[in-house]
């Protein structure tokens, strides 16, 4: 019976089928390109999802490339905001990430991504060998299968929740820097407009005030002016 047990520990707690998972908010400053690197076995599925969340007073663009361990070229974007990107690994060694912001003259960015690479099937084998030893009549008790299918589907769930959620956070720092950039350029603006109206009042009392008061030196100066012409 303690034996059972063992194995139903280790069903719950080892991860049916790993994977690595890693979330990255970077700056790629103007005119520079950041690559980032991971090694991936034959057969892992790398997932990755990248966006920019700040464009530095400019547009909110990044190029992405992404690079086998030969140095072929797998996916290619050229300034784009987000995207997806899920590929299949046909030889093991080290993938390259890279965020090109050469296209961008004095406007850094700042990119969120997350990179998943699951791990192939071949890592559940070594748990087979925890339920040797068991009788045929403690295994069916069990329905390891069950058991089995059921951790994959919670874990599933889990994962794309984490997934969705880390998107919409990203979203919402995008947007956040978006709208703050906003506030920025209109409060600007209207100070700009506010010191325009403030000039221009002053210059038109001042002028409408020089036509009455003859002694004043703006009513000499149109006075000449006048004169000259």
């Amino acid at each position: 019976m303690n034996k059972i047990f063992l194995v139903l520990f280790c069903l719950l707690f080892k991860k049916v089928r790993a994977s690595y998972s890693k979330e990255i908010t970077t700056t790629v400053d103007a005119g520079r390109k950041d690559c980032f690197y991971h090694h991936v076995k034959l057969g892992q599925i790398i997932d990755i999802d990248y966006q920019v969340i700040d464009g530095g007073h400019g547009d909110l663009d990044v190029s992405f490339e992404l690079f086998d361990p030969m140095k072929k070229m797998v996916y290619a974007d050229y300034k784009k905001p987000d995207n997806i990107h899920r590929h299949e690994a046909k030889i093991s060694g080290d993938y390259s990430f890279c965020f090109d912001n050469t296209f961008s003259t004095f406007n850094k960015k700042t990119i969120f991504f997350e990179l998943i690479v699951e791990k192939d099937d071949d890592e559940e084998d070594k748990w087979k060998n925890v339920f040797e030893g068991l009788r045929p009549e403690e295994v069916y008790d069990m329905k390891v299968q069950e058991i089995q299918e059921s951790i994959v589907r919670i874990k599933t769930h889990l994962t794309r929740a984490r997934q969705l959620q880390d998107v919409l956070r990203s979203y919402e720092a995008r947007d956040r820097n978006v709208a703050e950039e906003n506030y920025l350029k209109v409060n600007a603006w209207s100070f700009f407009q506010i010191i325009t109206m403030f000039v221009v009042g002053t210059l038109q009392v001042i002028m409408v005030k020089s036509l009455f008061d003859t002694k004043s030196n703006v009513h000499r100066i149109w006075k000449k002016t006048l004169l000259v012409h």
